[in-house]
């Protein structure tokens, strides 16, 4: 037989919804202006003297539903038998016959949602007295649950008064009746045994991936919801001379196989946690309709590759993984998912496999994809650790995650401080010494290191590093000393280790790491590190054993990934300790002829910070004389680690990064921002000196550096006339202060390009301009904000770019300029048409 849990929601809307009517009375003349409660029991009116419904009704529908259900499975698989499936109808029509007797007003009604809904209903029926078996229960509870989420959608669409007073609900559960549309077109028949295991994993995906780790709370690291902590970043793709924009939880809406690039502490990690807890979540409510019954692999490749084995087929990805449901895995379950187009395949981390292993990943890639079209990829990277392209052949796009934009910094200072439990004024005094600090606000570019500034700053009372270096060495006292110390923690799980030895040993496992290109050692090889540092370390008579013990459990930055296996707490710390070792080694070679390895970068810039000025200068030189612009770059960001260079080579690194001045393509641009950062505003030339392409990349490298001093540049080319110049400039501004960049940018432009605006903030500050023409609403919005904020007279085109847009789009005809108007969500043409005035082009 099929499976009753699968089966029961494969009875389609339009099959539902004229069922469902039956169960209500008409509508009396006037009934949507009713001003007073319309309870449930008055539209039923079962028990009046005059029926208009009969429970002979609610009979023939629950009969209709049942016999509907039972032809969607076929004749050959029927999801109960005959005798079965009376008693189903028996009890389905018993539970709809309750309508009668709630007495809750309709709104509480929709206010419910269908889940508690059902249960509402269900709670009036004693289903034992039925005699159903397993099968013929499932069937029930999927029926009533279909026809409960059909009852409310009813209730919104009956009144104008009603739907006046529930435009959320109204939304929700139209969204909800298209997501099981969309469930029903994706999940095939399933047997009991591939459903029941499927829900059982989705519950693993949930609790694996439902938390992060954030710094600093308690003096030390705590589990924060996901659902809390995420902080929804933009993911960017140039495309000539503009770039497009959109959430990166979207980035799998609008392309199925995306290959996602982005620095270290960015948010891939926490993007993949995301997506697999969303899609796993079987919540609809999010409208992600492409993420819809499917089921999602989160594949860490760190994890899953290792030294002299096979990259693992879909049958063993569980397995793989350390996955502790994977032994009640059915034979060849993945591979129907995969071949039901149904799998999320969120593969994390190609820079953290080494280099030899990439070619073989990228193999592994191209014969999945192939062996199983038609499902989700995302693979996620470090933006130097494979060439341009390098799945392109595969049909995956690229995509790069942004830096966190100023708002994006205040929104997740905030949400931290709320979940350590400071007060608010700690965070807003954080941020705004993050805003008037330059480098504090070059620091808060990423999630990660945001979360060490603010741990720090409240940690410090208010005193912050002002460069890397002085940060990560802040966070390791708090973390490597002060925690246990404040705690008052002692003794169970180890010798207390003073803290220059814990950071001796912690260096020595970090350099191991990043010599041998791995991000992970087996328990053996650390044991063996340990026990032949104890010696010099004075603690000879201390056992390896316990010395690692204690390393693993107190320092915080140490993990057992898997049983056996350890590794850092973050890449970032793994190379600042690395790079302190390297100096004290002094293996500056070793490093400079690693500079045109991805791994080795950060690794580089952090060791010139630890390194003496001499050491320093015999670097900065050794890489100058690699002579690739990689080698370059990498010199131009070492000027800002290094604390001390002589002038003579402060100037050769200046003239060798002229070289690559002004940008050639817009690539190079962004790196040269992000390796050069305002060192290279000096050397970037003004608008009168070049071409209007060349103008253009120009402006998006200082866009790219994003700092005061880059806005100050950007003012030079607000007059400029290029239309790629021009557009980049409109669409920048979310990348500074809004007020500032609104005042010396956009109030200059000699054309209004369009600009994307997310908050009734940015319409307010496009309002003090006079109103701008062109405008791109991203994300949800409120009609009210829209014809309040937007001067009338002034728009001619908008955009309206959310996921689940208000419905109907008369108030348009509150803009009397308005030309043209871009629906990006789905809306029905025809009526869309009839609501936009005569004048207004609408396209989708």
């Amino acid at each position: 037989m099929v499976d009753a849990t699968s089966l029961g929601v494969r009875v389609a809307s339009g099959a539902v919804a004229p069922l469902v009517r039956r169960l209500f009375v008409q509508d009396g003349p006037g009934a949507g202006l009713v001003d007073r409660p319309v309870r449930l029991s008055a539209l039923v009116s079962f028990r009046r003297e005059k029926r208009s419904v009969t429970p002979e009704d609610v009979e023939k529908v629950a009969a209709e539903l049942v016999r509907r259900a039972v032809k969607a499975a076929g004749p050959t698989e029927p999801p109960v038998d005959t005798a079965e499936a009376m008693a189903v109808k028996e009890a389905l029509a018993h539970t709809l016959a309750g309508l009668g007797e709630i007495t809750i007003e309709d709104y509480e009604a929709v206010g419910l949602g269908p889940e508690r809904f059902a249960r509402e209903l269900r709670g009036r029926v004693v289903l034992s007295a039925y005699g159903l078996g397993e099968p013929g229960e499932l069937l029930y509870e999927r029926l009533l649950h279909t026809a409960a989420l059909h009852i409310l959608t009813f209730l919104t669409q009956r009144s104008t008064y009603v739907a006046r007073q529930l435009t959320v609900q109204t939304r929700q559960l139209s969204r909800l009746v298209e997501a099981v549309d969309v469930l029903l077109e994706r999940m095939p028949p399933q047997s009991a045994e591939d459903a029941g295991f499927e829900e059982r994993y989705a519950d693993h995906i949930a609790a694996r991936h439902g938390t992060l780790t954030i710094y600093g709370l308690d003096a030390g690291t705590r589990e924060w919801p996901l659902d809390t902590a995420y902080l929804s970043l933009e993911a960017t793709r140039p495309r000539g001379g503009e770039r497009l924009h959109l959430p990166a939880e979207q980035v799998l809406a609008g392309h199925g196989q995306v290959f996602l690039r982005g620095v270290a502490g960015s948010g891939k990690t926490t993007l993949v946690q995301w997506l697999a807890v969303t899609t796993a979540s079987r919540a609809y409510e999010h409208g992600l309709n492409h993420l819809i019954g499917r089921v999602p692999f989160v594949l860490p490749m760190r994890r899953i590759v290792r030294p002299g084995a096979e990259l693992p087929t879909p049958g063993d990805f569980l397995r793989a993984v350390g996955c502790p449901v994977a032994g009640e895995q059915p034979p060849g379950w993945v591979e129907r998912v995969l071949r039901a187009r149904r799998g999320v395949l969120l593969v994390d981390g190609i820079d953290e496999i080494a280099g030899d292993r990439r070619d073989a990943a990228r193999r592994w890639l191209r014969e999945l994809v192939r062996a199983f079209p038609g499902n989700l990829w995302l693979v996620t990277s470090r933006p130097s650790a494979v060439p341009e392209d390098w799945l392109t052949a595969e049909g995956f796009h690229e995509l790069a995650l942004a830096q966190m934009t100023r708002d994006d910094v205040a929104t997740f200072v905030r949400r931290w401080h709320r979940a350590a439990g400071a007060g608010e004024s700690v965070g807003e005094s954080l941020l705004a010494s993050v805003r008037t600090t330059s480098e504090l606000n070059r620091l808060a570019a990423n999630p990660l290191m945001c979360g060490m500034l603010c741990a720090l700053h409240r940690d410090r009372r208010g005193f912050l590093p002002q460069d890397r270096r002085s940060l990560y060495e802040a966070a390791l006292t708090m973390l490597l000393e002060r925690r246990d110390r404040e705690r008052e923690l002692h003794g169970p799980d180890g010798p207390r280790l003073p803290y220059a030895v814990q950071v001796q040993l912690l260096q020595k496992l970090a350099w191991w790491l990043i010599r041998n290109s791995r991000l992970e050692l087996d328990r053996e090889d650390a044991l063996r590190i340990v026990g032949r540092a104890l010696p010099a370390l004075d603690l000879a008579d201390t056992g390896e054993e316990e010395v690692h013990r204690s390393l693993l459990l107190r320092s915080g930055l140490l993990r057992e990934p898997a049983e056996g296996r350890v590794d850092f707490l973050h890449r970032t710390f793994q190379d600042y300790l690395g790079a302190r070792l390297a100096v004290q080694e002094m293996d500056f070679d070793l490093l400079v002829n690693h500079a045109g390895e991805d791994g080795w970068e950060d690794v580089i810039l952090l060791a010139l910070a630890h390194a003496r000025p001499r050491e320093a200068e015999q670097m900065l030189r050794g890489l100058l004389a690699g002579g690739t612009p990689r080698h370059t770059l990498l010199a131009a960001a070492g000027l800002r680690y290094a604390a001390e260079v002589a002038p003579g080579v402060r100037k050769q690194v200046e003239e060798q990064l002229a070289g690559l001045v002004p940008p050639a393509t817009f690539e190079l641009g962004a790196e040269l921002a992000r390796q050069g950062g305002d060192l290279v505003l000096q050397l970037l030339p003004g608008p009168g000196e070049i071409d209007d392409l060349t103008s253009a990349m120009v402006v998006a490298t200082a866009v790219d550096v994003g700092s005061e001093a880059a806005l100050q540049f950007l003012t030079r080319y607000r007059s400029h006339p290029g239309r790629d110049v021009q557009v980049l400039l409109a669409d920048a501004w979310h990348r500074f202060d809004r007020e500032e960049y609104a005042r010396e940018i956009l109030a200059h432009l000699p054309e209004q390009w369009p600009v994307q605006v997310a908050t009734p903030d940015d319409l307010r500050t496009l309002r003090s301009l006079g109103g701008w023409k062109q405008i791109v609403v991203c994300g949800a919005y409120r009609i009210e904000d829209l014809t309040a904020l937007i001067v009338p007279e002034r728009l001619t085109y908008l955009a309206l770019d959310a996921p689940h847009p208000v419905e109907g789009l008369a108030w348009l005809s509150a803009f009397p300029a308005l030309e043209t108007v871009n629906v990006a969500a789905d809306l029905d043409p025809v009526v869309a048409r009839e609501q936009v005035p005569s004048r207004t082009e609408i396209t989708w």
